[in-house]
């Protein structure tokens, strides 16, 4: 005599203290994760050759102006600073690889709904400074020696 077995799969769903239902991620959460899966799609087809640094200056010509002033600007510091890193798109947002591992990225205010856009680094930066030390950084603006302190800690990333 044969047995089935049925498997009921469902989604947890919790309410936050404001009421809100949520359930493990938020639409710019997931919409940042179809946009990884769409980047990793399209460059399968293109291969290794495709024209990243074009993809990440459409990203960031799209972006509300307070956030493109700041990515543009930005890109321009990483390029001077960092040649060995390659832009590309992770997740959505502009990011800069050294051997297709992303070194750092620069996240909009606008995409997360956030009071300030981000520079973020990821633990291939050589940014080790004892036992503890910062990964993101807060941009409300770019400022001239803020752009100095973002070339030295780009600069230490890739060393």
């Amino acid at each position: 005599m044969a047995t089935t077995t049925k498997t009921t799969t469902t989604t947890k769903t919790t309410t936050t203290a404001n009421g809100e239902k949520y359930d493990g991620f938020t639409d710019e959460e997931r919409a940042a994760m179809k946009e990884r899966a769409k980047e990793l799609k399209t460059r399968a087809r293109r291969g290794a050759k495709a024209d990243t640094e074009g993809e990440v200056l459409a990203k960031i010509a799209e972006m509300a102006d307070s956030d493109r002033v700041l990515a543009e600007r930005l890109h321009a510091v990483i390029k001077a600073n960092a040649p060995v890193l390659t832009p590309k798109l992770w997740y959505g947002m502009p990011a800069y690889a050294r051997d297709g591992k992303v070194v750092c990225f620069f996240q909009s205010a606008a995409k997360f709904k956030t009071r300030y856009a981000v520079l973020g680094f990821s633990d291939e930066a050589h940014l080790d400074e004892g036992t503890m030390w910062p990964t993101y950084f807060a941009l409300p603006e770019l400022a001239a020696d803020y752009e100095a302190r973002i070339a030295a800690l780009v600069k230490q990333a890739v060393s």
